[in-house]
């Protein structure tokens, strides 16, 4: 008999260079690893062909997976405001990609992500990271660390079990 499929969520860890995503599924109860990877943009090219890569990655991973909901970790800047700006660009193209799609985004904040992978809000990466595998049930720490990021959004997603229509 075959096994019917879940509802999958897309999680996201936005980044100008660099922007992990992972996919899930929530079968009965059970949290499902599916895939994950990284959307790498080379910094010698200029910022509107960078955003525009990461749109037409996201639209690929969104026609390929099919996700009903979508997890994005929400911009986090310390001291230095302009380092985020391109941060929020990317989160822009995500979100457009996301709603041209039809599919709902709920934003996370990083504390929210460490709090629901570790139980701990300021848990450090390498805790998340070694939760994310563990959850997960994967042999080795996704790679690199945004993609676990996005993996980590994605559990949060589903641990939730409120969904967005």
């Amino acid at each position: 008999m075959k096994q019917s499929k879940g509802r999958k969520v897309l999680g996201i860890d936005p980044g100008l260079a660099d922007t992990g995503w992972g996919v899930l599924e929530d079968r009965n109860g059970s949290i499902i690893y599916v895939d994950h990877g990284v959307i790498k943009t080379k910094a010698d090219q200029a910022r509107a062909d960078r955003l525009f890569f990461i749109l037409q990655y996201i639209r690929s991973i969104i026609e390929k997976y099919r996700p009903a909901e979508a997890a994005v970790e929400t911009l986090y800047f310390g001291k230095n405001v302009t380092s985020a700006i391109p941060v929020a660009e990317a989160r822009g193209v995500i979100s457009a990609a996301l709603a041209e799609k039809g599919v709902p985004m709920r934003e996370l904040t990083p504390n929210a992500i460490k709090m629901g992978v570790v139980g701990y809000s300021n848990a450090d990466k390498k805790q998340v990271q070694e939760m994310v595998k563990v959850i997960l049930g994967l042999e080795k720490i996704p790679k690199p660390d945004h993609a676990a990021d996005a993996l980590g959004a994605a559990i949060c997603a589903i641990n939730s079990k409120i969904f967005i229509n």
